[in-house]
């Protein structure tokens, strides 16, 4: 087929590679050593590069020919040999983690630079038209955080949005929502953007020891929205993680019988709405997309009733034939809740104060607090991507991969979210990655553009390919095929041409 000529820049993206080192394993398929790799689109051809993410992680490992740094499903212990103060003494400075810089989740930009990225406290500079590792960045450094996330949000001025938590520090423990900048005033040329990270707000967690997990966050025009759901890290037990000889993925537990709570802050006063928004305990990853209409917030996310999730995708459960045996215990829903910012204060306990047009309800409580229930979009869809140019705007699409009750997606999907109607892309041995959108230039519809997806084959005859498909038909534009071995990847961006630093720059 043909790629359209308009198409210029990058694909780039991230995920792990290598599962093996020496005699040594991963546990778990999130734990591998981060590879990216790259599709360039040139003048309607296509070049093609991957590349072992060069950490300090990656770095001591290779050299050691064996697992020698922790990844949050394996836990690495040092060289049985070593004398037993050796011993004690490496006991007790796990008791703070010192994390992995294996960066092999998603790629962030930040003013002209762009990261690899995962769920630390560190973050890798890379050169996206080279694949090569540059600086690492410690966020510690720069903002009280341990832990981030790696779907950060960009606004229309450049600034990079991102979340971490805090624990445990001066005696408490929040969730930071800070915001880096896209450059430097012209005087300090020489310094980075993080030195002017700034803090947007802090919310503190309602555990102390038990901060909620979260994967992403939500941003409208005039708000963020943060999910405290009860998939909680347990604080003690990761301290003691090493000592007792678990991995830190057991730190993290769901607890069925508490709240999920929504958090709205508003971004001019960076105060937090005093209102109590809750709803039923679920489990979520991926926010898609969220926005205000007629005072009220509108988010839409992609749920679960349980976290069975992650633990199918431990290497033992990966086996050969996996795709028949394992199945997701919960299916991903797409859910849509409608909050009520201005409402009745005077309204009866027990109405719903949802006023526009939708099945989802916001309930008032005896206490004041609002019990709110989703209106259920669809199901059996997970790495949700938007056209970003709608990020935090109404809209209608969302194109995503389709997984229904197993853990590998066979079908990639768009959805529109007003009609209900869906289009599928699919073709036997093929599991699709996260579909991401291009507009064309100068569209004038959302869904005016393509849709860009790695293919990797579960059939060894055929090679691996990237599939273009056109946004508003999904009918297949051209195909790339790759002659190497594809792996499986979970995140990346395409960067246009204008945004890549030519070398001499």
């Amino acid at each position: 087929g043909q790629f359209p000529t308009w198409l210029q820049g990058i694909l780039l993206r991230n995920g792990p590679g290598m599962h093996t080192l020496g005699d040594t394993k991963y546990n778990h398929w999130f734990d591998g050593l981060a590879l990216l790799h790259s599709f360039t689109f040139k003048n309607g051809e296509v070049y093609y590069r991957s590349k072992y993410l060069r950490s300090d992680t990656y770095n001591y490992n290779v050299e050691a020919n064996r697992i020698v740094v922790s990844e949050f499903g394996t836990m690495a212990y040092p060289d049985p040999c070593k004398n037993i103060f050796a011993k004690a003494f490496s006991y007790l400075s796990h008791t703070i983690p010192e994390f992995t810089d294996n960066c092999l989740i998603n790629i962030m930009k930040t003013g002209d630079d762009f990261y690899a990225t995962s769920e630390t406290n560190f973050i890798r500079k890379i050169d996206p038209n080279t694949l090569e590792t540059l600086e690492k960045v410690d966020y510690s450094k720069y903002v009280a955080v341990n832990v981030t996330t790696s779907h950060p949000h960009y606004d229309s001025a450049g600034n990079t949005l991102n979340m971490g938590t805090s624990i445990v520090d001066k005696g408490k423990t929040k969730y930071i929502l800070f915001k880096i900048p896209p450059s430097v005033p012209e005087k300090e040329k020489k310094r980075s953007c993080f030195k002017h990270l700034e803090v947007v707000c802090s919310i503190p967690s309602r555990s102390l020891l038990h901060p909620s997990y979260y994967h992403s966050f939500g941003i409208t025009e005039n708000y963020i929205v943060f999910i405290e759901q009860p998939f909680k890290l347990d604080i003690v037990k990761m301290a003691t993680a090493y000592i007792r000889g678990v991995n830190w993925a057991s730190c993290l537990a769901y607890h069925k019988e508490d709240k999920t709570w929504f958090h709205f802050v508003d971004k001019k006063t960076k105060k937090e709405v005093s209102t109590k928004f809750y709803t039923d305990a679920m489990v979520l990853f991926h926010h898609i997309n969220a926005y205000e209409e007629d005072g009220h917030i509108i988010f839409d996310i992609i749920a679960y009733t349980d976290n069975s999730l992650y633990d199918m995708f431990y290497l033992k459960n990966l086996s050969k034939d996996f795709e028949e045996n394992t199945k997701l215990t919960s299916i991903p829903t797409c859910k849509r809740f409608v909050v009520p910012l201005q409402y009745d204060k005077d309204a009866e306990v027990g109405s719903n104060l949802v006023t526009i047009p939708s099945t989802a309800t916001a309930v008032k409580e005896k206490d004041g607090s609002i019990y709110c229930q989703p209106e259920i979009l669809c199901e059996g869809i997970e790495l949700p991507r938007i056209n970003y140019d709608y990020n935090g705007k109404k809209y209608k699409y969302v194109f995503a991969t389709e997984v229904q009750w197993r853990p590998v997606p066979t079908k990639i999907a768009k959805f529109n979210i007003q009609t209900k109607e869906m289009l599928h892309w699919e073709e036997d041995h093929c599991w699709p990655s996260e579909p991401i959108f291009i507009p064309r230039p100068d569209a004038k519809e959302e869904d005016d553009g393509i849709v860009l997806t790695c293919i990797v084959t579960s059939d060894p005859k055929e090679a691996p390919f990237l599939l273009v498909l056109d946004a508003k038909t999904f009918k297949e534009l051209g195909r790339a095929i790759v002659d190497v071995d594809m792996h499986l990847d979970l995140h990346g961006m395409f960067i246009p041409e204008k945004d890549l630093k030519t070398e001499t720059e």
